[in-house]
């Protein structure tokens, strides 16, 4: 059957292409004749802006597939100038085994993806392991991203205040030194490792080990508190081991300290996964938690509330880290200053030091 359906039928307008038509579909502005819409509502519809009306942009989007016509995103990039991406840094100087499936990065991402993917944005995520001091310089200057979210300082201080005097859409997550010259937030290190240290000394206990690596900014504060808490009660610690931050590399130092220090009566680690190795190379030794060493970790990862005997632990407020963090950067991207941020710590009392 010939002729056109009438108006009267109520089915929405459909456009009839020529073979010719078909050939000649290379364009933005070929998609917007078309459709019978603008060359910037095809843009837009085409990069999913709720700008254009959803009925708008899927006939749009209809089109384009059926014409085999894809948005060149790089060429509108360079137009505008921004790439609407944000990159997401896990540098691991410090320790090459630890995972981005480690639950304090999987809890901390969680957050920021939330965050940053609400705002109209997509993550790119990168772990680094720097073998020079020019990784970040080559991210930055990539062209793939507007800005970035570096989580934890590692060992890689210096490179992130020589990038950060020249960049500035850059926050970190981290301990807050003096001059560092770039938006941080973080917990307060000192006090965690302080406060996780108290508690251990007023359960009675006065042979505690400390466990974490010394060379992380974090990690080192938090020894700086558990130190602070010892000259305060007149007790001499146990020592510190630098325990890595994967469970099985963990467990070991744990072992070897125990074979010669049968005497110890609690830990503080710098970390969950940590005191969870800890929890595991008291228990093969034979010896019970808590009654006879007390195990205090830091985090408060979910997994530490599901692990038997559950972790008591030091806090830190990841899903407000992580708002702050999102917030920060695109304050950053709009040109504004930002004071680093400072989160109290605290204090969550389980089963392994109640």
């Amino acid at each position: 059957m010939g002729g056109s359906l009438p108006a009267s039928a109520g089915l929405k307008r459909v456009c009839v292409m020529s073979a010719s038509d078909r050939s000649t579909v290379s364009s933005i502005s070929d998609i917007a004749r078309l459709a019978g819409v603008s060359a910037s509502t095809v843009s837009r519809a085409l990069a999913g802006s709720k700008m254009i009306s959803l009925d708008t942009r899927t006939r749009i989007n209809d089109l384009a597939r059926e014409h085999g016509f894809q948005l060149n995103q790089m060429a509108r990039n360079l137009r505008l100038k921004r790439t609407n991406a944000i990159g997401i840094v896990f540098p691991l100087g410090h320790e090459v085994s630890q995972l981005v499936s480690d639950p304090f990065f999987i809890t901390m991402l969680g957050h920021i993806a939330d965050g940053v993917t609400t705002r109209g944005y997509d993550l790119l995520l990168t772990r680094i392991m720097p073998d020079d001091d020019g990784w970040l310089d080559m991210l930055v200057n990539s062209g793939r991203i507007d800005g970035v979210i570096i989580i934890g300082q590692s060992g890689q201080e210096a490179t992130l205040r020589r990038v950060a005097a020249g960049y500035n859409p850059i926050v970190v997550w981290g301990d807050t030194t003096r001059g560092q010259g770039y938006c941080s937030v973080g917990t307060d290190n000192v006090a965690g490792g302080a406060v996780a240290t108290r508690h251990l000394l007023a359960g009675g206990r006065r042979n505690i080990l400390y466990a974490g690596h010394a060379d992380v900014p974090e990690i080192s504060a938090r020894y700086d508190g558990f130190l602070a808490a010892h000259r305060e009660a007149g007790v001499e610690p146990a020592g510190a081991i630098p325990a890595p931050f994967t469970p099985e590399s963990g467990y070991k130092p744990f072992i070897d300290h125990l074979a010669g220090n049968p005497t110890l009566d609690g830990i503080v680690a710098a970390s969950d996964v940590i005191a969870i190795a800890a929890i595991r190379a008291l228990t093969e030794r034979g010896l019970s938690v808590p009654d006879q060493v007390a195990v205090v970790g830091f985090d408060d990862v979910p997994l530490a509330a599901q692990m038997s005997p559950s972790l008591t632990t030091i806090r830190q407020d990841l899903r407000e880290g992580a708002a702050q963090l999102v917030d920060r950067l695109f304050r950053r991207l709009a040109g504004e200053l930002c004071d680093p941020i400072v989160l109290a710590p605290q204090l969550i009392r389980r089963s392994s030091a109640p």
